[in-house]
């Protein structure tokens, strides 16, 4: 098992030299983005085939796993969360509202990838496993000029819509497009839509992400199973199925727009 990032050390390059040292010569990539776009796999892919050349020669073959955002193990582990938040606040699962989250991106990007279309099958079958109908599908963290158009509603513009529209007592944030406790996790959700519930007396619970949860931990070793042939088995959940192995040649194509100073 070795660990490399795209912006962080240790950066794909310096893995992959490790790796070659090793005497590695193959690998399967798990990409810690559960959803398909181009910021969540094909710049990955990207990414990886110019380390590989960085490297150059012996640089070992690298193949990424499918996308995990309807396993039953990622909707078992998300449920399990949003269960808990519930719990949390003491009122039943009938009565709360929920909201999934997911990081925003640009619409040009979002109309040629199936992001959107996956989170909303995956918090369909948490809302659905956890027993809790009342629930939407949210933005959070968006960046870059104020003119580019983002994928919405912002979690917290989505709070007061929500709480104007009829009062909001009870409130789930469930940080389903992110797999740990980052930056934006934690600023955006327990800071930013944290203040704004304390405001308008909203009892707010946000649900833990899915971290080293050991159900969340067996769907990446099933995930590889699949691709050495240990198993048969391609779990999934829904109506979209297991999702491709190999992407086509022409996924989540992207490319970004600049703005004109």
């Amino acid at each position: 098992v070795y660990w490399g990032n795209r912006n962080w050390t240790p950066y794909f390059a310096e893995t992959l030299r490790q790796m070659r040292d090793d005497g590695r010569k193959r690998a399967l990539a798990f990409f810690t983005s559960m959803f398909s776009c181009y910021s969540g796999c094909r710049q990955y892919r990207e990414n990886l085939i110019a380390a590989r050349e960085e490297v150059g020669e012996g640089a070992p073959l690298v193949e990424k796993l499918r996308m995990g955002f309807n396993h039953p193990l990622f909707i078992e582990t998300m449920a399990d969360a949003v269960t808990e938040s519930v719990k949390s606040l003491a009122v039943a699962s009938s009565e709360v509202d929920v909201m999934f989250t997911a990081h925003s991106i640009p619409m040009s990007m979002a109309d040629h990838c199936d992001y959107k279309k996956q989170l909303i099958e995956a918090s369909r079958l948490v809302a659905d496993a956890a027993g809790t109908p009342n629930w939407r599908l949210v933005y959070q963290s968006r960046s870059g000029p104020p003119q580019q158009p983002w994928l919405e509603p912002d979690v917290c513009d989505a709070i007061i819509a929500a709480d104007d529209a009829k009062k909001v007592t009870s409130l789930v944030i469930a940080p389903i497009g992110f797999v740990s406790d980052h930056m934006e996790v934690i600023f955006d959700l327990d800071e930013e839509a944290a203040a704004i519930c304390d405001q308008r007396g909203i009892a707010m619970a946000r649900a833990a992400t899915d971290g080293t949860n050991p159900k969340f931990v067996r769907m990446i070793r099933k995930l590889v199973q699949e691709r050495t042939g240990e198993t048969d088995s391609r779990e999934a959940l829904g109506e979209l199925g297991a999702w491709h192995d190999v992407c086509p040649v022409d996924c989540c194509l992207y490319t970004p727009r600049r703005p004109t100073p």
